[in-house]
């Protein structure tokens, strides 16, 4: 017996020793694996100039930081992720209005803030055409964070915390207005949403219902002219007949001066679209059967209505009841659990 114990004993020894070498090289490759953007295979490339931002794990940390801190508005009560919250997107659930200091409410419904390396404009108007000026907007808006860019630095500057993390990350000695924007952007577009059931059926990995089925194939008919391909936008400004008239807001048409671009506004992505209600550029509408409903019959009709909401003589798009449902089904898949829930996202105090 024991000369049949002893080798299988032995066998066993460089078994297991073999085994700790590869769990060790695999925890070291885990480990040393760089930090960083990851281009989804199914999406188109990037827009984000990453070569100007390179991003690495303390930038982006630093960036989260930021993102949360509301010592970035002037009384020091609001921060970026008081409107964009990570569980829903980084949407509003609450407020139909961004709401700043001192209660203050803005003009518009803050946007998910998903895929955003992949914009080519920003805000609902298309302001901004880089992801590093958009904070700007919010840190001087008098009614989001209101202080002027140059004081946030000056604040930055002495406060204990900040001046040795930007300079781990920046090589420099003090802060400056383009540490503080790329640092966000370094957190911002990191904020990459592909896992969604949707994803997972089209890796074979996952089998959606007959309604969910149904319901893609009327998304494709009905809805896929102005939200294409897999970011679900085409990344451009429509009018889908929300008003008639656009005294209150204008859209593009404030970015451009161009009458042709009244009422027209960015069309947003659909991933996760089931968690960021309230919709539309004022959130006018709390669910998307309300948004469905705006679509099959309340259409408003002007010069600069979308082509594609006014075709033989009809106004909107033929929706009947069953075809809502099945549609909203299939946009439920489009959340992406795995996104929404990514403590790294969250805010880190």
């Amino acid at each position: 017996m024991q000369g049949g114990v002893l080798p299988f004993l032995k066998i066993m020894v460089v078994v297991n020793f073999t085994m700790m070498l590869l769990f060790a090289c695999s925890r070291e490759e885990e480990v040393t694996r760089p930090f960083g953007f990851s281009q989804p295979d199914d999406f188109p490339p990037a827009t984000y100039n990453f070569s100007s931002n390179p991003v690495t794990e303390e930038g982006f940390e630093l960036g989260r930081a930021l993102f949360y801190d509301v010592r970035l508005s002037s009384d020091n009560t609001v921060s970026c992720g008081s409107c964009h919250v990570p569980e829903v997107s980084f949407a509003d659930p609450i407020h139909r209005f961004s709401v700043g200091v001192g209660n203050q409410s803005g003009t518009r419904n803050a946007p998910a803030l998903t895929n955003l390396a992949f914009r080519n404009f920003f805000m609902w108007d298309g302001g901004v055409n880089q992801l590093d000026f958009v904070p700007i907007n919010a840190i001087e808006s008098p009614v989001e964070m209101n202080i002027p860019l140059k004081n946030l630095v000056r604040k930055l500057n002495r406060l204990p915390d900040y001046p040795e993390k930007f300079g781990i990350v920046f090589g420099k000695d003090s802060i400056d207005s383009q540490q503080l924007l790329k640092a966000l952007a370094q957190f911002q577009v990191m904020m990459v949403s592909s896992n969604a059931v949707y994803d997972q059926y089209r890796e074979g990995k996952a089998v959606l219902t007959g309604a969910e089925m149904e319901g893609l194939t009327l998304f494709k008919q009905k809805c896929s002219g102005c939200h294409a391909g897999e970011l679900f936008t085409d990344n451009y400004f429509h009018n889908n007949g929300l008003d008639a008239a656009f005294d209150n807001d204008s859209g593009r048409a404030r970015i451009t001066e161009f009458p042709g671009d009244a009422g027209k506004f960015l069309v947003p992505g659909l991933r996760n679209v089931a968690l960021t209600a309230p919709y539309m550029h004022d959130g006018r509408f709390k669910t998307l059967m309300e948004v469905l409903d705006h679509y099959a019959s309340g259409v408003k009709e002007s010069t600069t209505l979308d082509p594609v909401l006014k075709q033989d003589d009809t106004i909107g798009i033929p929706l009947k009841d069953d075809e809502k449902d099945k549609i909203i089904a299939f946009l439920k898949t489009l959340t992406d659990r795995s996104f929404v829930g990514d403590l790294k996202f969250s805010d880190p105090n």
